[in-house]
């Protein structure tokens, strides 16, 4: 797709990896480049690497990897356009007009379903205040909500209608395809007609960090299951990755976040003046939300249910977030079964002596430890015993680890020498589970496929990547690459695809290449693959007598060849199906 890249470079410019992936993670100086522990995934010993050089980024764990444009991306949970929006913004470099992005299929999809949401919840929220149907309103006037947080909130009311959200929605110009990928109307399988998929439920709208409507929950009012219906993955939502009233909450002064099961338990925290509450949508907390959380909070205070539900997704979430390096606290609340409830009862000052007294997360879950167990009886003080080294083995700091150690030995009525020597026990048979885990990865590896046909997988692919890597280095030289290996020799799908469109860049006059060029057309796992061939072959000496060996290499596969590769096959596949 042709681009003026001039914009892209000053931004990079403007922007130096090293510096702004620095204001995430801490980086140390190796050499001419930069390693840091990779924010996109949990690890003990750091194996990303920043190529100032290129700047480029690659993570040897995980496999993200990119430039400025991907990081930010990855990092602010942001698409293409939004990404330069930030960089821009930050550095004082304007944005171009707006058609720079007209040529995107993905983006117009995108900013048409960012739309039909506004405009969707607008619909719902006049249909609350100024609706026939007043029973939206009464509810949350019953839960207690002011005016001024309705209105915060953007809360609204589905009214009992089969299709008035649809025709509202087709009259501003958006077709029946588009309303459905939005996951405002669905097909019925009878009649073949659309449908609003809310209906006579209060509507909770999901702002993401930009300020956009992504998506939106629905409560019942009555006893129909199920109680909440949520949006499901669009272009613009999954509810995996966001948070809900994450927006408000990181404008909080405070360093840390309340974590609440539900919508009505986050408004009215917020509403009782904590505005740094969220909640996840529907779902127990991801690993992706809990790093997405750690951008914006050291600590966490999780407020969810007092119910068995709740405790058990309270100890599940201090795992995610133990993982990524954030403190967790816990609290109890006695008297109400949700923050919402124990506002309304007690009032906002006795919940913030709540929050100031959290538990600690790991005296949380050695209290756990206890449920069900008759601490009497020799069998109960074992498995007491069994438990309690399980959890405190976790706790990589020798000295808190004795800390606890010796609390729980009190507590419990052991003598602290039975429960160490069972904590060492436990410490040895993970590192003896970890050294097989890491044993069967490697034979599954080197021994899933045939020597002979992984070694021929290995040397194509291995060429085409030096192919790659030299394209994107000698953009002056595309024309004669190009006529000496048409990308008809790849035999990989993902190495084609990136060679034909570094090949299309070039050919539409850019005299610059950068990874940022690839950002907008390509997804962050596939990015991470194509800065893991740059971070692979930028050590090897590729040139022309190379270059021309790696072509070799491809006519050679497929004129001898017996056995066609899955890709190859489906190519052959497709193109008879053509005919």
């Amino acid at each position: 797709m042709p681009r003026d890249d001039e914009f892209l470079n000053r931004l990079r410019t403007a922007s130096p990896l090293e510096s702004v992936i620095g204001s995430y993670v801490p980086l140390k100086k190796k050499g001419r480049n930069y390693m840091c522990a990779c924010p996109f995934h949990s690890e003990k010993t750091p194996s990303c690497v920043v190529f100032p050089d290129t700047q480029t980024f690659h993570c040897f764990g995980c496999g993200a990897g990119g430039d400025v444009i991907t990081f930010t991306m990855k990092i602010e949970n942001l698409e293409f356009p939004d990404a330069l929006r930030l960089l821009a913004q930050r550095s004082g470099i304007e944005m171009p007009q707006e058609n720079y992005f007209k040529n995107s299929y993905n983006t117009q999809r995108k900013t048409r379903i960012y739309e039909m949401n506004r405009l969707s919840a607008n619909f719902f929220y006049n249909n609350l205040i100024h609706g026939k149907d007043k029973s939206g309103l009464k509810y949350f006037s019953d839960r207690k909500l002011l005016p001024q947080t309705i209105k915060k909130y953007g809360l609204g009311y589905a009214p009992d209608s089969w299709e008035s959200l649809v025709n509202m929605l087709k009259s501003k110009g958006y077709s029946e395809d588009e309303i459905i990928t939005a996951w405002l109307g669905g097909r019925s399988a009878k009649t073949g007609n659309i449908f609003d998929i809310f209906r006579k439920r209060v509507i909770f709208p999901i702002v993401d960090l930009r300020g956009n409507i992504v998506g939106f929950g629905g409560r019942v009012l009555d006893g129909s299951q199920p109680k909440y219906l949520n949006t499901a993955k669009t272009p613009v939502f999954d509810k995996g990755s966001n948070l809900f009233s994450l927006n408000f909450a990181r404008k909080s002064d405070s360093k840390s976040l309340i974590l609440c099961e539900g919508y009505m338990d986050v408004i009215a925290v917020n509403q009782a003046g904590f505005e740094n509450a969220v909640a996840t949508l529907g779902t127990a907390i991801t690993p992706e939300q809990a790093r997405l959380i750690s951008h914006y909070a050291d600590h966490v205070i999780i407020a969810y249910d007092s119910d068995g539900a709740g405790q058990r997704a309270s100890q599940k979430a201090i795992n995610h977030f133990s993982e990524v390096g954030v403190r967790t606290t816990v609290i109890h609340m006695e008297g109400a079964k949700d923050p919402d409830e124990f506002i309304k009862k007690f009032g906002r000052e006795r919940f913030k002596i709540l929050l100031d007294n959290a538990n600690d997360a790991t005296n949380f879950i050695l209290d756990k430890c206890e449920n069900g167990l008759n601490l009497s009886t020799e069998q109960g003080r074992v498995e007491l015993i069994r438990r309690t080294s399980a959890v405190l083995a976790n706790i990589e700091d020798e000295r808190e680890r004795d800390i606890y150690i010796s609390r729980t030995a009190e507590k419990c009525g052991i003598k602290r020498e039975i429960l160490y020597s069972h904590i060492q026990n436990t410490l040895k048979k993970s590192a003896k589970s970890a050294e097989q885990k890491a044993w069967r990865k490697i034979k599954a590896v080197t021994i899933n496929a045939p020597h002979g046909e992984k070694e021929k997988s290995t040397k194509e692919q291995n060429a085409e990547k030096n192919i790659i890597y030299f394209l994107m280095k000698r953009s002056d030289d595309y024309q004669e690459i190009a006529e000496k290996i048409p990308p008809e020799l790849f035999v990989t799908d993902f190495h084609r695809k990136v060679y034909t469109a570094i090949l299309g860049i070039m050919k539409s006059g850019c005299s610059n290449f950068s990874l940022s060029l690839l950002a907008e057309n390509f997804s962050a796992d596939e990015m991470g693959k194509i800065s893991g061939i740059m971070a692979h072959c930028r050590d090897k000496d590729i040139n022309n007598a190379v270059i021309s060996q790696c072509a070799d290499v491809l006519k050679n596969s497929h004129r001898q060849d017996d056995r066609l590769t899955d890709d190859s096959l489906r190519r052959l596949f497709d193109s008879k199906r053509k005919k």
